[in-house]
């Protein structure tokens, strides 16, 4: 398990490090108000995939060692399309945005879920090499056409980053195509079977990704709030500290990807209890000691890296610190609900955290600006997490003391790595 987790875990950190340079290159060549523009684009984008999701996303790590590649991935690829239309009409419609902009926005959202879709799936069949080659692919491709944009080619707007990530989906989708066609799963099937199949993805996915639509709500209203009661300015600062200090939670995710696929696979969901309990331990505390990190970083190192107008930064930084650390910790708790069906709980746990979030950022961004979009995040993450913590003490029969990391689970892992077990 150790060594899988590693493994995911150096891939996690390559493809943390070439996001932070899309933002680097974002940051630097558009300047703020560019870096605005990408930010609001993204969670947009963002926004809709998780939409997609409603019929696919990662209940289909859930049903594929169960169910037909092609009997799940049909349904999925249908309301993919759906959502990409039908939401880049949305916002057309309702926000001031001109035709182009929605264009981009359908077409780009769309081969984004095509992907997901289809490195779910290999996941779900333990492809992991496969799932960490596309998803480190994906963002190599994307840094290096935007090093190409704006270096050689001088192509110094928005445009440039839209069609960035034409290519950066584009080609990892069309390789993780063929890998799905070298699974032995037949293409035909009866309609009837296929029929069951899309009913039951759509009925894991609705409780599995409600939750993520929630949280989405709490981790971007934050940037709508800046971006309609501030400017683009703020919201390029605020995105790039949000960057930075979001980029720790590779290690959560990580961890929580791999304790899920277990889960899933596992016959025996109690026996997965200890190791779950301690993977939320060690991840906390190689959280804790990645946020104190970032926090210890000055400002002007800030600016140095990304410009003068961004050096502001680490005030968003430092107001995001408590809730990034304690949301890593909580990824644990989340997942294993998950991986157990039991989607109610992290339902009501981003249910709260809207709640909170919501009323915080209308009240303290017209005052603090970013910052205070930051505080909003972070009350949030801190009401959602104790709400989860609490159930998950419950459900693995501990105390409080066993969720907190000891003296014991470091010795556990340096013996892991000099018998170099796995």
């Amino acid at each position: 398990m150790i060594k899988r987790i590693l493994q995911h875990f150096a891939a996690r950190v390559l493809t943390a490090g070439l996001s932070f340079a899309v933002v680097w290159l974002t940051a630097r060549y558009l300047g703020a108000a560019g870096r605005g523009q990408v930010s609001l684009f993204f969670t947009d984008m963002s926004g809709l995939v998780l939409l997609a999701g409603l019929v696919g996303g990662s209940s289909l790590i859930y049903l594929v060692p169960r169910r037909n590649v092609w009997n799940l991935l049909l349904p999925a690829y249908g309301w993919a399309l759906v959502v990409s239309v039908a939401g880049a009409a949305a916002v057309y419609l309702l926000r001031p945005v001109g035709p182009e902009y929605a264009l981009h926005l359908g077409a780009v959202t769309l081969v984004q879920v095509l992907l997901s879709v289809n490195v779910f799936l290999l996941l779900g069949r333990q492809r992991e090499r496969a799932y960490n080659v596309l998803t480190t692919a994906q963002a190599a491709l994307l840094a290096g056409a935007l090093v190409l944009a704006f270096g050689p080619w001088h192509w110094l707007t928005v445009d440039a980053y839209y069609y960035a990530n034409y290519v950066a989906y584009g080609l990892p989708w069309l390789i993780s195509i063929v890998l799905l066609l070298r699974l032995p799963d037949a293409w035909g099937s009866r309609w009837v079977r296929r029929h069951a199949s899309a009913r039951e993805l759509a009925r894991h996915s609705r409780g599995a990704h409600f939750s993520n639509l929630l949280s989405f709500a709490n981790y971007r209203f934050g940037y709508y709030a800046v971006a309609y009661l501030a400017d683009a300015r703020a919201l390029g600062v605020l995105s790039v500290g949000v960057a930075l200090a979001e980029a720790i939670w590779l290690i959560p995710r990580s961890t929580a990807l791999i304790q899920y696929v277990a889960l899933v696979n596992a016959a025996d969901k109690r026996g997965q209890t200890y190791v779950a309990l301690r993977g939320s331990r060690l991840t906390l505390l190689a959280t804790a000691g990645a946020v104190l990190v970032l926090a210890a970083v000055p400002a002007a190192w800030l600016a140095a890296v990304f410009g003068p107008e961004f050096g502001a930064a680490r005030r968003v930084i430092l107001a995001l610190a408590p809730g990034i650390f304690i949301n890593g910790a909580g990824m644990q708790a989340s997942t294993y609900f998950s991986g157990t069906a039991r989607y109610g709980i992290n339902n009501r746990a981003a249910l709260l955290g809207l709640a909170v979030t919501v009323p915080m950022c209308l009240l303290l961004v017209p005052r603090l600006g970013m910052v205070g979009a930051a505080l909003g995040m972070s009350a949030s993450y801190m009401a959602s997490v104790a709400y989860l913590f609490w159930h998950y003490r419950q459900a693995m029969n501990a105390e409080w003391r066993d969720l907190l990391p000891g003296w014991d689970d470091v010795q556990w892992v340096t013996r892991r790595f000099l018998k170099n077990e796995e």
